[in-house]
């Protein structure tokens, strides 16, 4: 069967300080909780075959992430960069001004940042979703990236707030005709 496993990259010290975009290693949370899903999985085996190389965002944490998840082999896939936060990136939300983040939380083709929009970002991936149709892979990025995968797989809103994706959640997506989540 035709199929994606998406997995969200750990935690990092950015991701937990709620920093628009940038490039975090995993903290030292985020390097445990990768290896506890790796050693409390005797799932892994049936859920990554190993038939393909794992595709990762091009991010530190995502990298690291495979790596610890023991990855057979992985492939840096640039179309699983998050969106850019042009001059948020690096900021935390609390320097962020109140208004444009507010225009940019509700108007997915708002860009108060000067970067791109959840709507770009969203295109672009699905871009990214329509081209593994056929395909068997597993694929770790950012959990935002993720989150904008899922909403293009079941057709949301680019601004869709009511999904959420946790560092390490494993998603499976499967094709046929249309796009199916399994939990």
């Amino acid at each position: 069967m035709n199929g994606l496993r998406l997995i969200a990259a750990g935690h990092t010290r950015a991701l937990r300080r709620a920093v628009f975009g940038g490039d975090d290693a995993l903290d030292e949370a985020g390097i445990t909780a990768t290896l506890a899903l790796k050693d409390s999985a005797t799932l892994l085996p049936r859920l990554f075959p190993d038939d393909q190389p794992w595709l990762t965002a091009p991010t530190r944490a995502a990298h690291q992430t495979a790596t610890l998840l023991g990855a057979p082999t992985t492939r840096e896939d640039p179309d699983l960069t998050g969106p850019d936060f042009g001059t948020w990136t690096g900021l935390p939300l609390d320097q962020i001004d109140p208004a444009g983040l507010q225009q940019f939380l509700t108007d997915p083709t708002a860009t108060p940042h000067g970067g791109e929009s959840l709507t770009t970002a969203t295109s672009r991936l699905t871009g990214w979703l329509h081209r593994h149709t056929t395909s068997r892979r597993t694929a770790i990025a950012d959990p935002l990236v993720i989150r904008l995968i899922l909403t293009a797989a079941l057709d949301l809103p680019p601004a869709y707030t009511n999904l959420a994706v946790a560092p390490l959640a494993v998603i499976r997506l499967t094709h046929h005709h249309r796009w199916t989540l399994h939990l």
